[in-house]
């Protein structure tokens, strides 16, 4: 796993949201939404500043240009950002409330139709540990 902490500094929420616009039908809904949760998980007050930190340089990871596997890279590139997202994901899932599951949701219906949505139906359901991806 990549030092992704050094890229907390690329992160910015503007960016963030130009990036997955930009990626988000080559990256897919797992991804796109593993990202929004964390997005959303910022604004949340039962989330340490230590937690804070390490979403942000994880999505300061997805956000950089330079990545272990370049984004370029046909399906590949985008593997090591969903593996990061999904670290962190794991570390702070017992903070993720129902309100922020659902406004990811909602946001990621703007980017994908109805079948490509159904794939989140198991995804996460209670633990990202049982993850199918």
């Amino acid at each position: 796993m990549p030092d992704f902490m050094k890229y907390k500094d690329k992160f910015t929420p503007a960016g963030f949201i130009e990036k997955i616009q930009r990626v988000a039908k080559r990256a897919g809904a797992k991804l796109v939404y593993a990202a929004l949760i964390l997005f959303y998980t910022l604004e949340s007050n039962s989330v340490s500043l230590k937690d804070k930190a390490i979403i942000i340089g994880a999505l300061g990871y997805l956000i950089s240009p330079l990545d272990v596997i370049p984004d370029a890279i046909p399906i590949a590139g985008l593997g090591d950002d969903l593996g990061v997202l999904f670290y962190v994901l794991r570390k702070v899932w017992g903070n993720v409330s129902d309100d922020v599951k659902n406004k990811a949701k909602d946001k990621l219906a703007t980017w994908f139709d109805e079948e490509e949505m159904q794939s989140l139906d198991t995804l996460f359901k209670d633990d990202p540990t049982d993850s199918p991806v």
